[in-house]
């Protein structure tokens, strides 16, 4: 009789893609140089993952629940908890949380740039600047992420959620003013106003932004808030799956994720989030939580990065960079089958996500190979899974590991 597997699914964020004309027509991972990613779409099965469903711009927050099988229709309260838990902060119930982008406005107050030249130093001095700050009856809580992300909890009495981003996506253009659908969430929405303008007020001046102006860098000017939300209402992984799980990833994001869901969270000090992160200490650490876990996800968030940043080059460097991780895990892990796929595109050409599916490889010991021969968007397609939605992903990677109950007699 055979023994249970282990399983791993690894995910390039942003890692789908177009064809780009620079790349000759390729897409990044089409373009990349990859033996291990297509050696796992060819001795493996293949085809295309819808994270959430066809056609939808899945978010990195939706689609890990959806990939983790928890259904973000009705899970998803907003990103800002899932980012404020993801960094160590304590959001309680009654919380609202806000994913924050360091952003840099011109002095008429249009965005120069929403992520103040992804700026990588200086962010926990410009978020102390920030924390603690009180207006109306409520606290302000903020603490710094990775490079120019941060996250915000308002707290205080009789605020809602249901607020409209301040962040205006955009630049070009003055940061949106928040609005509130109901009493409690125009209470919110008016803190966000004051915040956004008292973050402007005390951050210009700020020593930080200071030496950054004179060495000709943009300043961290100002802080907008976006994807407001309140705490949601999980079951742990354990309980809904029957076994537990870890995650080895970068961004506080996705690790709020895990910790609402009782996951191990992995700490890998070399992974940055970006292109110089340590793709094989990402893979030991992998490997390592196999040792207690039956099952890993891994993103590498870099691909993502070079997609948002409209650079082709750079991202075939980073789908190489997932092939390394990949060719560690293939070499140092026995019975353990690895899917392989990204949480949604972020193609070159359009700088965000957007709601093609991305190439898929199951990859193990007894999976039903079939014809496809290498890894990427188009040869997938031909594959034998044909279309899976995220939420399936999970279920089909533990029945190859013998660990999902059976349905029925």
């Amino acid at each position: 009789m055979l023994e249970p597997a282990k399983g791993i699914i690894l995910l390039g964020d942003g890692m789908g893609d177009w064809p780009v004309p620079e790349l000759d027509g390729d897409t990044p991972i089409e373009a990349a140089v990859k033996p291990n990613l297509d050696r796992l779409a060819r001795e493996g099965e293949t085809g295309l993952l819808d994270p959430i469903a066809p056609g939808v711009r899945a978010g990195s927050d939706t689609a890990h629940l959806a990939i983790l099988g928890f259904d973000p229709y009705r899970y998803y309260t907003g990103r800002g908890p899932f980012e404020a838990l993801g960094i160590g902060m304590d959001v309680r119930r009654g919380d609202i949380c806000f994913r924050v982008n360091f952003a840099t406005v011109d002095a008429d107050g249009k965005v120069l740039d929403r992520r103040a030249g992804r700026i990588t130093e200086g962010t926990a001095e410009l978020a102390a600047a920030l924390d603690g700050l009180t207006h109306d009856g409520c606290t302000v809580l903020f603490k710094q992420s990775v490079a120019h992300r941060a996250a915000l909890i308002l707290r205080g009495p009789g605020l809602g959620a249901n607020v409209t981003d301040a962040d205006p996506h955009a630049e070009g253009v003055p940061p949106h003013e928040a609005h509130g659908a109901d009493a409690a969430s125009e209470k919110t929405a008016a803190l966000v106003n004051w915040f956004v303008a008292e973050s402007r007020r005390l951050l210009a001046p700020h020593p930080v932004n200071v030496a950054r102006v004179k060495a000709g860098l943009p300043p961290a000017n100002i802080a907008l808030p976006r994807g407001a939300g309140g705490a949601p209402d999980l079951p742990t992984f354990a309980a809904k799956h029957g076994f537990t799980g870890a995650l080895v990833v970068e961004v506080g994001l996705v690790k709020g994720i895990g910790r609402y869901l009782d996951m191990e969270v992995v700490d890998v000090p070399a992974a940055t989030g970006d292109i110089h992160t340590d793709e094989l200490a990402m893979a030991r650490a992998v490997v390592d939580a196999l040792t207690r876990h039956p099952f890993v996800l891994c993103n590498l968030k870099c691909p993502d990065v070079a997609g948002h940043d409209f650079n082709a080059l750079q991202k075939v460097e980073t789908v190489q960079k997932l092939d390394r991780l990949a060719g560690y895990l293939l070499a140092h892990t026995t019975n353990t089958y690895i899917a392989v796929a990204a949480d949604h595109c972020t193609p070159v050409l359009v700088g965000d996500h957007t709601g093609e599916p991305v190439p898929l490889a199951l990859w193990g010991p007894h999976t039903r190979v079939d014809r496809v021969a290498e890894y990427g968007e188009r040869s997938c397609a031909a594959g034998s899974l044909q279309r899976v939605a995220g939420a399936d992903l999970l279920p089909l990677l533990t029945s190859y590991m013998l660990r999902q109950e059976k349905f029925g007699a």
